[in-house]
């Protein structure tokens, strides 16, 4: 019976942000408008962090990747709510959601170890300058990348391989913008309780785990700085992580509030337009952090807009 659940379920139905008729001209044009700046901006950052030689690092190394995770990141979710929008349906196929699912979790996952190796980074920079380049070699982040995608693939892989195997009867409304897991996995009307258990385990793996190593990272770095008798000295160390430290604080920050808020409230439709600020706009202020926050960014994208205006 399972079984033939599972074949006849064709697709579900993505309620989105407000199912007002009149705001969706303003929906449309407002998430066409981060979209576009999101994926221009981390567009640059990647084609500066490539083409200004000075950028060759580690540092710059993870932030190109991350800029490219968050542009993978978004894409997975707004055209398809733009398509939506635009052709006033509001459906997504049964494929298209596990797909949805399994792209979301990996890239999510992604940003949280690229913020990690970032964190680590800093803390070898900060802590162990004298010892940096031997440590940060690009062997050892190259290995550090790879272990960043395998654990995302593998992870948003079983998740995605449990949810193929619920089946779903008639419910198939989902009161979000895309097919975020936690709400697919309880419009099973099969036992989910797998599904459930990975989920917490997946949460403290993929998700405090690197959250710890990035609060001790960080913690180190501040005791190194206060260490720091000059007070150029000090601003110097915590210029080079400042803009990082943001990053991190916006994605953990408005990603945390989203989910205890919604744990606390219970109110779906709530908890979809506050999940907006760390799927939509926390990739999009990314860039705008470094490029204001980092000289060398800066100086990066100036020479980038000097030698494209040069060669016209």
């Amino acid at each position: 019976m399972e079984l033939e659940n599972n074949t006849q379920f064709s697709e579900f139905i993505l309620l989105g942000l407000s199912e007002e008729a009149e705001l969706q001209p303003l929906l449309f044009g407002l998430f066409l408008s981060m979209y576009l700046i999101t994926f221009s901006g981390n567009l640059l950052i990647i084609l500066t962090t490539i083409t200004d030689s000075h950028l060759h690092t580690p540092m710059y190394f993870f932030l190109s990747n991350l800029s490219f995770s968050d542009i993978c990141f978004t894409s997975t979710t707004i055209p398809k709510m733009l398509l939506n929008i635009y052709i006033q349906n509001k459906t997504i196929t049964y494929e298209g959601c596990l797909t949805q699912i399994y792209f979301f979790i990996l890239f999510a996952e992604l940003d949280i170890f690229l913020l990690s190796a970032m964190a680590y980074d800093r803390f070898v920079a900060i802590c162990h300058p004298l010892h940096y380049t031997t440590i940060m070699n690009p062997r050892f982040c190259g290995l550090l990348l790879l272990i960043s995608w395998i654990f995302s693939v593998t992870d948003s892989l079983i998740r995605g391989l449990l949810v193929l195997h619920l089946s779903f009867c008639t419910d198939s409304e989902i009161p979000h913008y895309f097919c975020e897991i936690n709400q697919v996995i309880q419009l099973a009307c099969s036992d989910n309780l797998l599904n459930v258990i990975e989920m917490y385990f997946a949460t403290v793996l993929m998700g405090i785990i690197p959250l710890s190593g990035i609060v001790f990272s960080y913690s180190q770095i501040v005791s190194s700085i206060l260490k720091i008798t000059s007070t150029m000295g000090k601003y110097k160390a915590f210029s080079t992580c400042g803009s990082h430290l943001s990053v991190v604080s916006l994605f953990y920050g408005t990603g945390l509030a989203v989910y205890l808020s919604s744990a606390a409230t219970q109110n779906n439709r709530a908890s979809a337009i506050a999940s907006v600020m760390y799927t939509v706009v926390t990739p999009m202020l990314n860039p705008f952090i470094y490029s204001l926050r980092n000289k060398d960014i800066r100086a990066g994208l100036k020479s980038l807009v000097s030698t494209v205006t040069f060669n016209k």
